[in-house]
């Protein structure tokens, strides 16, 4: 059978496959996008780092031909801005969950935001814990159900991107895993941009969300994603009412960390 689409296997560690994620979760997509943005950019390998916390977007690092990080829950961003601050010419992408990047590491995502801190965050955002049962997560919408709000979820969901934007994020991008040619560019661009970029990306759970829900198997959920979002170009209030909007929200330039502490560090050793 002919392999479909771009050989990507020189960016991968072949030998740890295949994945641990459960069929038809969408994790293999925004692992495939990653890859994607790679070849697209032709970053040297040696020089990429991908971080990853505890849930099941924290897998993703191990199957790159990248160094790789495991790290604790909701600490990938601190993990992360001490390996850019020590080796600032290393590209680092950080690979995080809903539940990791919004509920126990919430306070370490807004303060990146606030640094700009040039680090690029992938959002692993299905709604749910996917590794430890299918707990409600903060960006589960109110209503749904889970493992822990089995009659529905009475709090009002984050909205990640809004996050993002008030905390400072110089850029924010939300996509989906249905939109298989975006994901990559979006990821692309976040790898590029000199200082903190968010990359949110919405991604089905059939195994624990989609049954909680009723919302089918895979291929129902990325019909879902689908028909729940509507690109912002072209949004109005109308639009808006039960959708989220995809796109990019932001991309400006701003004083990035790295650089300005290096400044202050050379000020420093100049001083009288």
């Amino acid at each position: 059978m002919p392999r479909l689409g771009k050989d990507l296997r020189q960016y991968l560690r072949v030998e740890m496959l295949p994945n641990v994620w459960c069929p038809g979760c969408g994790h293999g997509n925004v692992a495939r996008g990653i890859a994607t943005a790679l070849d697209e950019l032709q970053l040297p390998l040696e020089q990429v780092v991908m971080v990853g916390g505890i849930g099941c977007s924290g897998r993703t690092p191990f199957y790159f031909n990248v160094s790789a990080m495991h790290t604790t829950h909701g600490r990938a961003l601190t993990f992360a801005t001490g390996i850019k601050l020590a080796k600032p010419d290393l590209t680092v992408i950080v690979t995080m969950g809903d539940g990791d990047a919004a509920a126990i590491g919430g306070n370490h995502f807004i303060h990146a935001c606030r640094r700009n801190i040039d680090l690029t965050a992938i959002v692993y955002n299905n709604a749910t814990y996917g590794m430890t049962g299918g707990q409600h997560a903060p960006t589960a919408p109110r209503g749904t159900r889970s493992s822990t709000t089995p009659r529905g979820s009475i709090e009002a969901p984050f909205d990640l991107v809004e996050l993002a934007l008030g905390a400072g994020a110089t850029y924010v991008a939300r996509t989906t895993t249905f939109d298989f040619d975006e994901l990559p560019r979006r990821i692309a661009e976040a790898i590029r941009h000199p200082g903190f970029a968010v990359v949110e990306v919405l991604t089905q759970c059939p195994t624990f969300y989609g049954r909680s829900n009723g919302l089918g198997d895979a291929t129902a959920m990325l019909d879902y994603e689908r028909d729940q979002t509507v690109p912002v170009e072209q949004i109005t209030k109308e639009d808006l009412v039960g959708k989220l909007p995809l796109g990019v929200f932001r991309q400006a330039e701003g004083a990035e960390y790295v650089r300005e502490y290096a400044a202050l560090c050379a000020a420093s050793r100049g001083a009288p």
